[in-house]
């Protein structure tokens, strides 16, 4: 039984043709996986850039993938997650739309121009548990799209 971990994201569904590298911790004492960048970008200042992984988590239902900024690349480089931390559900795994394609989207928040080069590690994901109320009411009973689609 697989608990919780890491997929390629279906061919088709692929932003990015080149090839794919799974999230991975630094040691043994990492609570974060790793993320990496498929692609070499230039961000302008005040702008942004959304990074498709072509990487899908699977995990229970009971738990959530919180995707938090490298700290590297926010203090060295004045990057940050444009939506401050990512929350990957367990329902968006193998969602219709986009296979569940983990996309992280980075601020510049500096006044000068920031590369981040292929294979560079640019975010980290936590696994972790989380409680829901009593007489909890969830608006739908499945997902039916993939990124940002939840609010729908």
């Amino acid at each position: 039984m697989m608990l919780r971990g890491f997929k390629e994201v279906h061919k088709d569904h692929k932003k990015k043709n080149y090839p794919t590298i799974l999230p991975v911790r630094g040691d043994v004492g990492s609570a974060g996986y790793d993320f990496y960048s498929k692609e070499t970008v230039t961000i302008q200042p005040g702008e942004q850039h959304l990074f498709w992984t072509d990487v899908k988590a699977y995990m229970q239902q009971d738990e959530v993938l919180h995707v938090h900024i490298r700290s590297s690349v926010g203090v060295k480089k004045g990057l940050v997650l444009s939506n401050s931390v990512a929350v990957v559900d367990s329902s968006y795994f193998s969602n219709p739309s986009n296979d569940g394609n983990i996309g992280i989207c980075l601020k510049n928040t500096t006044d000068v121009l920031v590369k981040v080069l292929e294979d560079e590690r640019i975010a980290q994901g936590v696994f972790s548990k989380y409680l829901v109320a009593d007489e909890d009411n969830a608006l739908h009973a499945e997902r039916s799209g993939g990124f940002g689609s939840s609010g729908k």
